[in-house]
Protein backbone atom coordinates (compact mmCIF):
# COMPACT_ATOMS: atom_id res chain seq x y z
CA UNK A 1 0.00 0.00 0.00
CA UNK A 2 2.80 1.92 1.41
CA UNK A 3 4.82 1.23 -2.11
CA UNK A 4 1.30 2.23 -4.39
CA UNK A 5 1.01 5.70 -2.41
CA UNK A 6 4.20 6.56 -3.11
CA UNK A 7 4.06 5.71 -6.73
CA UNK A 8 1.05 8.16 -7.25
CA UNK A 9 2.79 10.91 -5.13
CA UNK A 10 5.78 10.67 -7.55
CA UNK A 11 3.62 10.52 -10.81
CA UNK A 12 1.64 13.43 -9.24
CA UNK A 13 5.21 15.65 -8.82
CA UNK A 14 6.15 14.66 -12.43
CA UNK A 15 2.87 15.99 -13.88
CA UNK A 16 3.07 19.30 -11.35
CA UNK A 17 6.77 19.72 -12.57
CA UNK A 18 6.32 19.66 -16.37
CA UNK A 19 3.06 21.95 -16.18
CA UNK A 20 5.42 24.03 -13.76
CA UNK A 21 7.78 24.06 -16.90
CA UNK A 22 5.29 24.55 -19.38
CA UNK A 23 3.97 27.80 -17.67
CA UNK A 24 7.70 29.00 -17.27
CA UNK A 25 8.28 28.33 -20.83
CA UNK A 26 5.19 30.13 -21.69
CA UNK A 27 6.30 33.49 -19.71
CA UNK A 28 9.35 33.57 -21.62
CA UNK A 29 8.28 32.76 -25.05
CA UNK A 30 4.52 32.53 -25.45
CA UNK A 31 4.64 32.94 -29.52
CA UNK A 32 6.98 29.35 -29.28
CA UNK A 33 4.90 27.55 -26.78
CA UNK A 34 1.61 28.97 -27.74
CA UNK A 35 -0.40 27.55 -24.26
CA UNK A 36 -0.07 27.58 -21.02
CA UNK A 37 -0.40 23.56 -19.67
CA UNK A 38 1.01 20.81 -21.55
CA UNK A 39 -1.10 18.76 -24.25
CA UNK A 40 -3.68 16.08 -22.49
CA UNK A 41 -3.16 12.54 -22.77
CA UNK A 42 -6.68 12.08 -24.90
CA UNK A 43 -4.42 14.65 -27.63
CA UNK A 44 -1.54 12.53 -27.33
CA UNK A 45 -3.20 9.41 -28.08
CA UNK A 46 -5.07 10.58 -31.05
CA UNK A 47 -2.01 12.06 -32.72
CA UNK A 48 0.00 9.50 -31.90
CA UNK A 49 -2.35 6.79 -33.38
CA UNK A 50 -2.15 7.75 -37.33
CA UNK A 51 1.40 6.66 -37.21
CA UNK A 52 1.92 3.18 -39.51
CA UNK A 53 4.64 1.46 -37.09
CA UNK A 54 4.79 -1.16 -39.85
CA UNK A 55 6.46 0.98 -42.32
CA UNK A 56 10.18 1.01 -40.71
CA UNK A 57 9.99 4.69 -41.60
CA UNK A 58 10.69 7.23 -38.75
CA UNK A 59 8.83 9.70 -36.62
CA UNK A 60 8.91 13.66 -36.69
CA UNK A 61 7.58 15.70 -33.58
CA UNK A 62 7.93 18.90 -33.66
CA UNK A 63 7.32 21.19 -30.71
CA UNK A 64 7.78 18.44 -28.43
CA UNK A 65 7.41 20.73 -25.28
CA UNK A 66 7.66 18.86 -22.13
CA UNK A 67 7.24 15.08 -24.13
CA UNK A 68 3.40 14.49 -23.37
CA UNK A 69 2.95 13.55 -27.23
CA UNK A 70 6.51 12.12 -27.44
CA UNK A 71 5.50 9.35 -24.42
CA UNK A 72 2.15 8.67 -26.50
CA UNK A 73 4.65 8.24 -29.73
CA UNK A 74 6.85 5.56 -28.23
CA UNK A 75 3.30 3.92 -26.34
CA UNK A 76 2.75 3.51 -29.69
CA UNK A 77 5.50 1.18 -30.69
CA UNK A 78 8.27 3.65 -31.95
CA UNK A 79 11.64 2.55 -31.21
CA UNK A 80 13.08 5.26 -29.21
CA UNK A 81 15.92 5.75 -32.24
CA UNK A 82 13.07 5.98 -35.09
CA UNK A 83 11.85 8.87 -33.03
CA UNK A 84 13.00 12.87 -34.17
CA UNK A 85 12.18 15.36 -31.99
CA UNK A 86 12.58 18.75 -32.59
CA UNK A 87 12.24 21.90 -29.86
CA UNK A 88 13.21 25.39 -29.94
CA UNK A 89 13.44 26.05 -25.93
CA UNK A 90 16.66 25.21 -25.08
CA UNK A 91 14.97 24.24 -21.33
CA UNK A 92 12.28 21.93 -23.00
CA UNK A 93 15.46 20.04 -24.48
CA UNK A 94 17.30 19.77 -21.54
CA UNK A 95 14.11 17.60 -20.07
CA UNK A 96 13.62 16.01 -23.33
CA UNK A 97 16.94 14.49 -23.28
CA UNK A 98 17.04 13.56 -20.13
CA UNK A 99 13.24 12.11 -20.07
CA UNK A 100 14.02 9.84 -23.23
CA UNK A 101 17.47 8.62 -23.75
CA UNK A 102 17.86 7.49 -27.74
CA UNK A 103 15.70 9.80 -28.70
CA UNK A 104 17.02 12.34 -31.52
CA UNK A 105 16.03 15.24 -29.61
CA UNK A 106 17.38 18.26 -31.77
CA UNK A 107 17.11 21.99 -30.82
CA UNK A 108 16.11 23.85 -33.56
CA UNK A 109 13.16 26.04 -35.55
CA UNK A 110 10.78 23.62 -37.03
CA UNK A 111 10.34 26.49 -39.67
CA UNK A 112 13.44 25.72 -41.08
CA UNK A 113 14.13 22.17 -40.89
CA UNK A 114 17.06 21.83 -43.77
CA UNK A 115 19.00 23.68 -41.19
CA UNK A 116 17.75 22.05 -38.23
CA UNK A 117 17.91 18.61 -39.50
CA UNK A 118 21.94 18.65 -40.98
CA UNK A 119 22.50 15.89 -42.64
CA UNK A 120 18.91 14.72 -41.55
CA UNK A 121 17.64 17.14 -44.10
CA UNK A 122 16.56 14.50 -46.91
CA UNK A 123 15.09 11.71 -44.27
CA UNK A 124 11.37 10.30 -45.26
CA UNK A 125 9.38 10.40 -42.36
CA UNK A 126 6.14 8.00 -42.25
CA UNK A 127 4.39 10.78 -40.24
CA UNK A 128 4.73 14.31 -39.05
CA UNK A 129 3.26 15.17 -35.50
CA UNK A 130 3.01 19.13 -34.74
CA UNK A 131 2.56 20.83 -31.51
CA UNK A 132 3.52 24.10 -33.43
CA UNK A 133 1.28 26.66 -31.79
CA UNK A 134 0.51 27.68 -35.78
CA UNK A 135 -2.04 30.37 -35.31
CA UNK A 136 0.91 32.33 -33.63
CA UNK A 137 2.09 32.92 -37.30
CA UNK A 138 1.45 34.27 -40.22
CA UNK A 139 -0.82 32.30 -42.23
CA UNK A 140 1.91 32.42 -45.36
CA UNK A 141 4.48 31.07 -42.94
CA UNK A 142 1.68 28.16 -42.21
CA UNK A 143 1.34 27.27 -45.30
CA UNK A 144 4.63 27.02 -46.85
CA UNK A 145 5.03 25.29 -43.10
CA UNK A 146 2.96 22.42 -43.78
CA UNK A 147 4.34 22.09 -47.74
CA UNK A 148 7.43 21.85 -46.65
CA UNK A 149 6.40 18.60 -44.07
CA UNK A 150 4.67 17.11 -46.57
CA UNK A 151 8.11 17.38 -48.86
CA UNK A 152 9.49 15.11 -46.42
CA UNK A 153 6.62 12.09 -46.20
CA UNK A 154 5.85 9.41 -49.01
CA UNK A 155 2.39 10.85 -50.20
CA UNK A 156 -0.51 10.14 -48.37
CA UNK A 157 1.25 9.86 -45.32
CA UNK A 158 -0.02 12.59 -42.95
CA UNK A 159 0.98 15.68 -40.70
CA UNK A 160 -1.11 16.00 -37.95
CA UNK A 161 -1.45 19.54 -36.67
CA UNK A 162 -3.64 20.62 -33.21
CA UNK A 163 -4.88 23.85 -32.80
CA UNK A 164 -6.90 26.36 -29.94
CA UNK A 165 -8.49 28.00 -32.95
CA UNK A 166 -12.16 26.45 -34.47
CA UNK A 167 -10.76 25.92 -38.09
CA UNK A 168 -7.71 24.02 -39.72
CA UNK A 169 -5.00 26.74 -38.98
CA UNK A 170 -3.79 26.21 -42.84
CA UNK A 171 -6.35 26.17 -45.60
CA UNK A 172 -6.63 23.50 -48.29
CA UNK A 173 -5.16 24.46 -51.47
CA UNK A 174 -6.48 23.42 -54.85
CA UNK A 175 -5.31 20.11 -55.35
CA UNK A 176 -1.93 20.75 -53.75
CA UNK A 177 -3.11 18.78 -50.17
CA UNK A 178 -5.88 17.43 -48.40
CA UNK A 179 -7.40 18.92 -45.06
CA UNK A 180 -9.44 16.53 -42.79
CA UNK A 181 -10.73 16.67 -39.58
CA UNK A 182 -9.61 14.26 -36.73
CA UNK A 183 -10.88 15.45 -33.63
CA UNK A 184 -12.33 18.01 -31.04
CA UNK A 185 -11.04 16.95 -27.48
CA UNK A 186 -12.66 18.17 -24.93
CA UNK A 187 -10.65 16.73 -22.36
CA UNK A 188 -7.58 19.52 -22.70
CA UNK A 189 -7.05 22.85 -21.43
CA UNK A 190 -8.27 24.48 -23.67
CA UNK A 191 -10.42 22.12 -25.89
CA UNK A 192 -8.60 21.13 -28.92
CA UNK A 193 -8.77 20.43 -32.52
CA UNK A 194 -6.51 17.97 -34.50
CA UNK A 195 -6.56 18.58 -37.97
CA UNK A 196 -4.45 16.25 -40.88
CA UNK A 197 -2.99 17.28 -44.24
CA UNK A 198 -1.79 15.13 -46.62
CA UNK A 199 -0.20 14.76 -49.97
CA UNK A 200 -2.88 12.77 -52.13
CA UNK A 201 -1.52 9.12 -53.31
CA UNK A 202 -0.74 8.37 -56.76
CA UNK A 203 -3.96 6.36 -58.37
Amino acid sequence: MQRSVRAVRRTLAGHFEDELRFLRGWIETPRAVGAILPTSAAVSQLMASVIDTASGRPVLELGAGTGVITKAILARGIAPQKLHLVEYSADFVDHLRRSFPGVNVIRGDAFDLDTTLGEGGSMQFDAVISGVPLLNFPLAQRIAYVDDLLDRLPPGRPVVQFTYGPFSPVPARGGNYTVEHLGFVLRNLPPAQLWIYRRPSAR
